[in-house]
């Protein structure tokens, strides 16, 4: 039986920004194939498999998205700072000072997030500006110890992703947490795993046709998702996310499973309400449904652009999110049951 945990470590190490998750789809692909599947490719880079496939019923896409948040390069200064744009979502403020790589080629280049030192009240210096001023990664720069003609012979140019470094890549676990970058969707890839290992193992007697992808290029705008959609059409496209707690949905970070009523791109239908909520009682679980005023899932922005007729999102409770997440080490599994409950319901 896979353990949420250990799957986890190996999903965090991999980098994967959006548009190259080349490393991390090969870890899942390979982790599908030990299952007894033979996944898929397409040309966007969504790694899938099919169950039930010659089952009548309507069409479901599972997704759980491979990429990270990241940084893009922008330009590179003669003196060899290196400009940056966040990529997907990410905050200085989330990240700090720190090591990071740049996934140059032929080779990754080692590099060093900075803002300055802070002993000064120049007005020319970034933390002279961060004391009255919101932080943006314009205002930051990649040290690497190289100028711009070395770079250049390294690879570096602009549109590179950069990636958190190897060595921030760390699951802490503590009491009944378990925290890391990233958690956010590589535990749902993780709950994605599981899931497939419980169907290789007790069967899919009863339940129609359903897709489970790792998805591209979700943090950017959910394309990978859609562009599957478009050339493998789904009725129902549930997504596996993170259930990021805020101020409209302040709940525990317990083992409890989220539900998504609303996002900043589509509602849940209410028939979906209603089945989530049933499996639920028959298994138990005290969900927290989840009213979203600001974010979106493979499914909501794959609804709002009618790819997809029912867009359902269920996720991991956690403390932070674009961050350092914090999640409860049983909340995985309790996920999983939800969505295997629910995939039985929704496709007879």
């Amino acid at each position: 039986m896979l353990d949420s945990l250990e799957l986890i470590r190996e999903l965090i190490a991999p980098f994967g920004p959006p548009g190259e998750e080349n490393a991390i789809r090969d870890v899942v692909a390979a982790r599908m194939r030990s299952l007894g599947y033979t996944p898929e490719t397409d040309p966007k880079g969504n790694v899938y498999v099919t169950v039930n496939a010659e089952k009548a019923g309507p069409a479901v896409l599972v997704t759980a998205h491979l990429d990270e948040i990241a940084l893009m390069i922008t330009r590179i200064e003669e003196d060899g700072k290196i400009r940056v744009a966040a990529y997907g979502g990410s905050y200085p403020w989330k990240w700090g000072e720190g090591p990071m790589t740049i996934l140059a080629r032929p080779a990754p280049v080692p590099a060093i997030l900075s803002f300055g030192c802070i002993h000064t009240n120049s007005t020319d210096s970034v933390v002279e500006f961060a004391r009255h001023n919101p932080l943006a990664f314009d205002k930051s720069y990649l040290f690497t110890g190289l100028d711009a003609a070395a770079l250049a012979k390294a690879g570096v140019r602009p549109g590179l992703r950069v990636v958190l470094a190897e060595s921030r890549r760390v699951v802490t676990t503590f009491g009944e947490f378990v925290g890391s970058y990233f958690l956010d969707d590589r535990a749902d890839l993780a709950v994605m795993l599981m899931a497939l290992e419980s169907l290789a193992q007790h069967g899919v007697e009863g339940m129609g046709p359903i897709t489970f992808a790792a998805t591209t290029s979700e943090e950017v705008g959910a394309e990978g998702a859609q562009y599957l959609l478009r050339h493998r059409p789904a009725d129902i496209c549930v997504s596996l996310e993170i259930g990021p707690k805020t101020p409209e949905a302040d709940f525990p970070i317990d083992k409890q499973p989220t539900i998504w009523v609303r996002d900043g791109y589509a509602a849940m239908e209410a028939i979906d309400g209603d089945l989530l909520t049933q499996c639920c009682h028959d298994l138990g679980q005290h969900p927290h449904w989840q009213y979203l005023s600001r974010g979106g899932s493979d499914a909501s922005c794959a609804a709002a652009k009618g790819f997809t007729a029912r867009p359902v999102t269920i996720g991991l409770p956690v403390e932070n999110s674009h961050g350092y997440e914090v999640m409860h080490q049983d909340a995985p599994h309790e996920l999983m049951r939800l969505l295997l409950a629910y995939l039985h319901r929704c496709t007879v």
